[in-house]
């Protein structure tokens, strides 16, 4: 303090001031000085560096021409003793200068209001229209990882966030930046900006933005960033975000108005100003953990970042259009989307709902529609990571841009990939092929199976389904037996349901599983075929969630395998840790079976799928005709199906899917006993079914009430699916980063529909 009052007598003729340091970090120290005149002034201090005199020469002249616009709005540089505004100290090695104090209050600490939000838009449209035309090489030169265009640089500082989870929103919102904005900025008007309008650089008085301060960043930028800046600490902490950014953006364009490329991107470089402050935090951090300036934003960067996620990008960019005063495009006419469909593609691809959506976007469990609702996803078990996870992405986009063949030729991807993969898998499980569908691979373990026994039978679980090959519906009772099913093929046993809720064993001491394994082993030794394979899910996904009793799959592996043939385990629902406890469904049932069937969340999206088997099978299967998929196990496959496997060990999904699942269970039952009409709750992980009944005595299917909780939940921006033999069950199987405040979601939403119902109309 002593050295700095020394200065200000030396320099500017102030003595006797009382100083303050202030808290901040960055290239210059700063005091408030406090003259006993009742002066009030900031003196900043720095260190010379190359290029500092002429850029700090050159934010005075920014200064200077906004203090001519409006004087007390902005700190306007003072001269010194030899009328120049930087001093240089100590033969230069240091600098420094003066400016005048702006009085107010921080936004930060007022309380926010509709008309103080349009005054943020209304006064740094005012400061950003004075400097429209001014130019100077410092500023136009300088790069900053703070300016906006220049946010990807911060992916550098990624790997300081504490939580993959944290981690993967960053790194989505820089894919999508890179993706979307980077193209569009030799576009954008540019400006000489603040470029740092947060909510403790802008100050208030009489209910309005009266000033603003710190102009360490000013640069050379677009346009749009001023406002995208403001809006981002503006929102912090907000429950309606979009609404409160539309006050600024009214405020703003009332002065200097929008153009619709700039409000098309506000979205996505609000969501890369919230990476960029905690992608720094996270950085600071490491140096000076204690620091409360630097974490002062995080918690709430964080939040909001987690709130963005779950913002349609659509809608808020039409709620920003309209403040904007530009037209918005019309809701999407999902009927012409469907005759131009029906118009290329048969009717048996069928659509979900009664009114389908039309999907633009998805991020990890939300999707976007064309009209810009977000849903929860609490359907979708293909995107087992998160819908466009930016691992997986970025994967396939690396390897797409290097490398894709097939299998003919070596590379190391197939070798990597198999051999992670396998790593999850016991023994005697050591073989892998690669395909491209879970059908195709169904179909590829039936092949394994026949050839391996000499065998020609199979026996399948009733409503069990297996893919949609010849083979696939032969070995699948929820297609040969469904609508324009033509019954089992002559070489199918089909074995009962193991289902303990419907079925005729439910409690019987814990012994269900052995009842229904003995009833399938009649069926067995009645028929008196060998069969080849025996293929079964672990839970009986289409056949409502239903899970295998303890012990079935002990007894009739037993039982298959005494008369030469195999068993198969369909993982393609359920593995890859969808179960919680064990990230194999067949290990559930302490059993290790021949063949393993793996598809849908193996490549989070990306035609991917795989027959796991063992040495034994695939000698049997080295006969000499050749094994060829033109795509399976492709190098891009191999690396999206590795980012798959690290993301589900990094972000710990599998713990997520024990955690989250019983906790969504645990309110479901709850639920359950309030409301008859839930006969059961049921599975595992996060891969649950809810069973409507009419009756609990009789079980009487509510096939009507299950259809309505579906379409209701997507009404209120939930996706779920029914199925089971009488589509009454509600599937809950969301991808693996579902979670606990997305539990709680749908089974709030969920009490809502059952309350509010037309009961008198569906007793019957």
């Amino acid at each position: 303090m002593k050295k700095v009052a020394q200065l200000l007598k030396e320099y500017f003729g102030i003595e006797d001031a009382t100083l303050e340091k202030l808290e901040g970090y960055g290239r210059s120290i700063n005091y408030q000085v406090d003259t006993v005149q009742g002066e009030k002034f900031v003196y900043k201090h720095y260190r010379t560096e190359s290029g500092l005199y002429e850029l700090l020469d050159a934010e005075n002249q920014v200064l200077q021409k906004l203090s001519h616009q409006s004087p007390n709005s902005y700190p306007a540089p003072v001269r010194n003793r030899t009328g120049n505004f930087l001093s240089s100290i100590e033969a230069g090695k240091q600098l420094g200068r003066l400016l005048t104090f702006v009085e107010g209050e921080f936004l930060a600490e007022v309380e926010h209001s509709t008309g103080l939000f349009q005054s943020i838009g209304r006064f740094l449209a005012q400061m950003n229209k004075t400097l429209l035309d001014f130019r100077h090489p410092a500023i136009g030169a300088r790069q900053l990882d703070w300016d906006l265009r220049n946010c990807l640089n911060n992916q550098k500082y990624i790997k300081y966030i504490e939580t993959p989870q944290q981690r993967k929103l960053v790194d989505y919102f820089f894919l999508q930046f890179s993706e979307i904005v980077l193209p569009e900025i030799p576009n954008l008007r540019r400006c000489v900006i603040h470029s740092d309008a947060n909510d403790w650089n802008l100050l208030v008085q009489d209910a309005q933005i009266s000033g603003i301060i710190d102009f360490g960043d000013v640069v050379y930028s677009s346009l749009i960033n001023e406002l995208a800046i403001a809006i981002t600490y503006a929102i912090l902490g907000k429950s309606r975000p979009t609404e409160w950014a539309c006050h600024i953006i009214k405020g703003y364009n009332e002065i200097l108005p929008l153009e619709q490329k700039e409000i098309e991107l506000l979205y996505y470089l609000i969501a890369a100003r919230l990476c960029t402050s905690v992608c720094n935090s996270a950085y600071n951090k490491t140096k000076n953990p204690d620091s409360e300036y630097i974490i002062i934003s995080e918690m709430p960067a964080w939040e909001m970042l987690e709130r963005w996620i779950s913002v349609s990008p659509i809608q808020a960019t039409n709620e920003f259009k309209r403040s904007g005063g530009l037209a918005v495009k019309v809701s999407p006419d999902t009927e012409t989307d469907l005759e131009r469909r029906w118009r290329y593609i048969s009717k048996s691809l069928s659509v979900s709902y009664p009114r389908p959506i039309k999907m633009v976007k998805a991020a990890f469990q939300y999707m976007y529609d064309a009209s810009g609702k977000t849903y929860l996803d609490a359907r979708n078990n293909i995107p087992h990571v998160g819908h466009c996870h930016p691992k997986v992405v970025q994967a396939g986009r690396q390897q797409m841009a290097l490398l894709n063949t097939n299998t003919r030729y070596l590379y190391d991807q197939l070798n990597d990939y198999a051999e992670q993969l396998l790593a999850k898998f016991p023994e005697p499980l050591n073989k892998v092929f690669f395909v491209n569908s879970g059908s195709a691979a169904s179909d590829l373990a039936i092949r394994l199976a026949l050839t391996h026994t000499g065998h020609q039978n199979v026996m399948v679980v009733e409503h069990g389904y297996h893919g949609n090959t010849k083979i696939g519906i032969d070995i699948s009772p929820y297609k040969f037996e469904g609508k324009g099913g033509e019954g089992p093929a002559s070489y199918i046993l089909k074995a009962p349901i193991p289902d303990t809720y419907r079925g005729p064993y439910r409690n019987n001491g814990g012994e269900a599983g052995k009842l229904y394994a003995h009833e399938a082993i009649k069926l067995l030794n009645k028929d008196g075929k060998k069969v080849a394979a025996f293929i079964c899910e672990p839970v009986i996904g289409c056949g409502g969630q239903v899970p295998l009793p303890k012990g079935y799959l002990q007894e009739v592996y037993r039982a298959i395998r005494a008369q030469g043939g195999v068993c198969i385990s369909d993982e393609v629902q359920t593995g890859f840790g969808r179960l919680g406890e064990h990230f194999w469904g067949f290990q559930m049932q302490g059993v290790v079976p021949d063949i393993v069937i793996l598809g849908k969340p193996m490549g989070n999206g990306h035609p991917l799928a795989a027959v796991v088997t063992t040495d034994e099978v695939v000698r049997s299967f080295e006969n000499g005709m050749e094994f060829f998929s033109s795509y399976g196990g492709n190098p891009v496959s191999c690396a999206i199906g590795l980012a798959v496997l690290e993301v589900i060990e990094e972000e710990e999904l599998q713990r997520n899917a024990v955690e989250t699942g019983d906790y969504l269970k645990q309110r479901l039952s709850t639920l359950a006993k309030n409301y008859p009409e839930i006969g059961d709750v049921r599975g595992f992980g996060l891969f649950l079914g809810i069973e409507f009944v009419k009756d609990q005595d009789t079980l009487e299917p509510h096939t009507r009430l299950a259809e309505h909780v579906k379409n209701q939940l997507r009404e209120n921006g939930i996706l779920v699916g029914t199925d089971g033999p009488y589509e009454n069950v509600i599937k809950i199987k969301p991808p693996m980063c579902f979670n606990k405040s997305n539990a709680q979601q749908l089974v709030d939403e969920l009490e809502i529909i059952i309350n509010t119902r037309p009961n008198n109309s569906w007793k019957h």
